[in-house]
């Protein structure tokens, strides 16, 4: 039994520092662009964040890539 995983679809998210809580620990927000290209590279997403980065409101703390995979037994 072969199982293999396709990937089928991937976001790009960017972390934003939201300030503080009262224990001094960081609050994040973050803002998510779906329907990125699965073929994109995670070079290419990052020069996409930080050409946004200015248009942001807080400071940017992390970008992130999610892919989403089917898998099958073929």
């Amino acid at each position: 039994m072969a199982v293999t995983s396709e990937k089928v679809g991937s976001l790009l998210r960017m972390v934003l520092e939201n300030g503080q809580d009262d224990r001094g620990n960081f609050i994040f927000k973050s803002k998510n662009f779906n329907n990125v290209k699965i073929e994109a590279t995670a070079e290419q997403l990052y020069t996409v964040a930080k050409a946004l980065e200015p248009l942001q409101q807080r400071e940017l703390y992390a970008i992130e890539r999610k892919d989403d995979n089917k898998i099958m037994n073929i």
